[in-house]
């Protein structure tokens, strides 16, 4: 294999990369435009971002295992070891966001007995839990910030990439790209 194929993660890391990159900010999108509404007009607009989240839960548990058993590619280290730390800690905590919003949410909407239709295919149960609206609204306010904090990570996220690409001159940017330097 040769040295840029190896600087590069996997094809199934960076699939699952994009597509989860892709469904949180249309899903971020979907979730502003609920915002100021009401009602059955509401429901209606947040019922695909309930299940976007499960996918977004489901493809993330899959990515997990995969990085489980796909070792990363290096950082260079031409990166100073406290930027390779943050990263490192940038990209755990996204796990866990990428994992508890969406359990999150599903637990609010179990407060509020508001289940989750998978786009009609089927509708995810509720969690054993009795009906508590001011529960699901103090849930719904956590899952709220920790959007809002996903988006500030995926800035850093994507102000740090760019930085070891043009400024630095290493593997950034193309680390997750199928083509292009490396």
């Amino acid at each position: 294999m040769s040295e840029a194929a190896q600087a590069r993660y996997s094809t199934g890391a960076m699939l699952f990369h994009w597509i989860i990159a892709i469904l949180v900010i249309v899903n971020w999108r979907i979730a502003e435009a609920a915002e100021h509404l009401e009602g059955a007009e509401k429901a209606a607009t947040i019922a695909p971002h309930k299940a976007i989240g499960i996918t977004i839960l489901v493809l993330t548990l899959l990515r997990l295992g995969w990085r489980l058993t796909h070792k990363a590619p290096p950082m260079s280290n031409l990166v100073p070891a406290w930027q390779r730390t943050l990263a490192k800690s940038v990209h755990v905590i996204f796990y866990v966001m990428l994992i508890g919003l969406p359990i999150g949410g599903w637990l609010a909407g179990s407060y509020a007995d508001s289940p989750v239709n998978y786009f009609g295919l089927f509708t995810l149960p509720t969690a054993p839990v009795e009906q508590n609206y001011d529960q699901a609204k103090a849930i719904i306010d956590l899952h709220a910030a920790g959007g809002e904090a996903m988006i500030y990570l995926i800035g850093l996220h994507i102000l740090g990439a760019l930085k070891h690409t043009f400024i630095d001159k290493v593997n950034g940017i193309g680390r997750m790209l199928p083509f292009g330097r490396t």
